[in-house]
């Protein structure tokens, strides 16, 4: 277990750092390429493949792709979000390269600053602060090399860089790895919808013959302002989450008077999207907590199942599988646009895999727990997130 308080009142002697300007120990290569292919380029970064908050460079388009750029950019390089740096994307590139002229490509000075460092000096709250005050334009500010080299910082000599290092990058695997616990735990969950609860061996059934009932919600002029915990409101569509959750900041206000109490949202209650964008569409969530303010709005339905006859937890990933999405979308129907329909006879028509309710129930025990460790999973990392940039901004 993370010692919170320890972390928390962490401190380091800083009496022998010296305090230097970022142009100092960073500069700005400004390398071009005019020839990408002939000179072995295989890379295109754009602002859209850098994750906001993420030291790392995670993804990149090809470079067979048509494009304009032509700043290159090295291997321990880091590439900086110049336009709207609010959005706080600045990643340490594991190769090299050409990018955007919206990134700004920096480089350390390697005879006083350890390269592997930069990353994490970029990465903390009073340089992102410091960039978006120094940005000029309107509707897309963008902050240059020259205004960003006047940020002040303090830096121990390189030979203690090195241990400070160390202790950042062991956070850092921390939450690398911690990720990559989180993706595989996911991936199993999906072998298990697609290949055990789809097995071929089950009887399958039309949704009607589990159904109760379906209450579809109500159509609302709400207004797309938060709504309190005291305050009434309605669900968009889009708060049916892909990975079985509700996402409750997804709501608008609606009129005190509008509010029907039947057609609010419970725990247990299974959700689908009738009507969006063509990927959202048939969209299915089982909803672990009660919201007795918020309502459905009309695009969402709430189907109620025969208990006998199915678990919620089964069902609720049965109809997330490939298997249903693949009749979804052949039912769904729109008329022009990328919106979408799928009627409620189209959804009771649904076919889907039954087995047995035991059987269903021992599918629905181990779906739950796997879900639950995800959850801690991505908790975990979350808090170890925080302890990272609690420890840059207190270092930098």
């Amino acid at each position: 277990m993370l010692d919170m308080e320890a972390i928390k009142n962490f401190s380091i002697d800083k009496s022998d750092w010296k305090k230097v300007k970022f142009g100092d120990v960073v500069f700005e290569p400004k390398e071009s390429v005019k020839d990408p292919v002939a000179e072995g380029i295989k890379h295109v970064v754009g602002l859209e493949h850098i994750t906001s908050e993420d030291i790392h460079l995670r993804r990149s388009a090809g470079i067979e792709e048509s494009t304009t750029f032509t700043k290159k950019f090295s291997q321990r390089d880091v590439l900086f979000g110049r336009r709207r740096a609010y959005l706080k994307k600045a990643a340490k590139a594991n190769f090299e390269g050409i990018c955007s002229g919206d990134i700004t490509v920096m480089r350390a000075v390697e005879e006083l600053l350890i390269p592997e460092l930069l990353p994490f000096i970029v990465n903390n709250d009073r340089f992102f602060d410091y960039a978006v005050q120094h940005s000029a334009g309107g509707l897309s500010p963008r902050v240059k090399f020259k205004d960003l080299s006047n940020f002040e910082l303090s830096l121990p000599v390189k030979t203690k860089q090195k241990d400070l290092l160390q202790l950042l990058n062991s956070l850092d695997s921390l939450i690398e790895n911690n990720k990559l616990l989180t993706s595989q735990l996911k991936k199993n969950l999906i072998t298990i919808r697609e290949k055990n609860l789809c097995s071929s061996d089950f009887e399958k059934v039309r949704l009607a013959h589990v159904l109760d009932n379906i209450i579809a919600g109500k159509s609302l002029n709400g207004e797309n302002i938060p709504v309190s915990n005291e305050e009434k409101g309605v669900l968009k569509v889009s708060a049916v989450g892909a990975e079985g959750f509700v996402c409750n900041e997804n709501k608008r206000l609606i009129n005190q008077k509008e509010y029907i109490p039947k057609h609010s949202v419970k725990a247990g209650d299974v959700l689908i999207t009738r009507a969006n964008t063509t990927e959202l569409v048939g969209r299915v969530c089982l909803v672990s907590k009660s919201y007795p303010n918020l309502m459905l709005s009309d695009k969402t339905l709430k189907l109620n199942f025969l208990s006998e006859k199915v678990d919620k937890v089964y069902i609720s990933e049965v109809l997330n599988s490939l298997l249903c999405r693949n009749q979804i979308e052949a039912f769904a129907t729109g008329t022009g646009g990328a919106m979408k329909n799928i009627s409620q006879q189209e959804i009771r028509s649904l076919k889907v895999p039954m087995p047995p309710v035991k059987m269903q129930q021992e599918y629905g025990r181990n779906i739950t727990s796997i879900r639950n460790t995800i959850q801690q999973s991505v908790l975990y990392g979350e808090k170890l997130f925080q302890i990272r940039s609690d420890l840059i901004n207190k270092v930098f």
